[in-house]
């Protein structure tokens, strides 16, 4: 009698719902695009779509809506993604807004919440219908009622009673003219799923996810870096430590946490540990209220 086949472990299951994804949105869309940030999230989407279409190239630009306020460390990585997979990225600079005056600069510096604009701006401008996300379900509370296919209007709003049921692995990608779909093949997954993949597939990642020497200082509890988003103010001492980022984003908002992680496992066993998500525990934009993060959704960003 022939042996049973070998069940999916767990990241196999979660690998293969999301190249489903991918090829679903890559048969119902004409123009779809990746948001990619270079943070470990939009990363794992891009390994994604290189297995998804393999030995095709992958069929989607990359979309990063850029602070001016990132990491080098970042930077430097988005543009060694893009030239090691030959695909087309497009740049949206919050400066330019900010130059041309449909966008003024906040009076505490942090752009996290002036990337709606510009967004929702290139996506209309580039005629993407469907916009690959990275957001998990894990992460935070707006973001754990998120559907997989997420409907956006002509202004790229969320509406909760205009979500459609996902009954199995079936998807709904009908839209009127001007409207796209924010697609999230990650929803399911954890922040330790996420570094257990990135081990298994030996995923390159920015190396400020390892720890390492940095300037910080402390503010409303997170170890925060100077950069040109401005900072330390005055009485904020600062100190060189060990640190790594759990999540990137727009330097003046998005801090270290203490570490001596330099390896994927390491990283796993302190992950293992926390008991607070990565945005919940270095991401100031999210605590500007409650509801910031589903205010954002509501006007377009998330």
């Amino acid at each position: 009698m022939a042996e049973a086949p070998d069940k999916l472990d767990n990241l196999d299951a979660l690998e293969s719902e999301g190249i489903h994804i991918m090829r679903e949105v890559a048969g119902e869309f004409d123009r779809p695009v990746i948001l990619f940030s270079g943070g470990k999230d939009s990363t794992l989407l891009l390994h994604l779509a290189v297995k998804a279409f393999w030995p095709a190239p992958v069929p989607f630009p990359l979309l990063h809506v850029d602070t001016g306020h990132n990491f080098d460390e970042v930077i430097d990585f988005r543009d060694r993604m893009v030239e090691r997979y030959g695909v087309r990225l497009v740049v949206a600079h919050v400066q330019e807004w900010i130059d041309d005056g449909r966008l003024e600069e906040r009076p505490d510096g942090t752009r996290n919440p002036l990337q709606t604009v510009p967004l929702l701006d290139t996506i209309t401008a580039n005629k993407f219908d469907a916009v690959f996300g990275g957001g998990r379900r894990d992460e935070e509370r707006a973001r754990a009622k998120e559907r997989i296919f997420s409907l956006r209007n002509a202004f790229g709003q969320w509406d909760p009673r205009r979500q459609r049921p996902e009954l199995w692995n079936l998807y709904n990608g009908r839209h009127r003219a001007g409207e796209h779909v924010r697609v999230f093949p990650l929803s399911n997954w954890t922040e330790l799923d996420v570094w257990r993949y990135i081990e298994r597939e030996k995923i390159e990642l920015p190396s400020i996810y390892y720890a390492h020497k940095r300037e910080v200082y402390q503010r409303d509890g997170m170890w925060l870096t100077s950069g040109p988003w401005g900072g330390p103010r005055d009485g904020e001492a600062v100190f060189p430590k060990m640190v790594r980022y759990r999540t990137v984003g727009d330097g003046s908002c998005t801090g270290a946490v203490e570490s001596e992680a330099l390896t994927v496992s390491d990283v796993i066993a302190e992950v293992q540990a926390s008991r607070l998500t990565e945005r919940g525990a270095t991401r100031a934009d999210d605590r500007l209220s409650e509801a910031a993060m589903e205010d954002r959704k509501r006007e377009g960003y998330f």
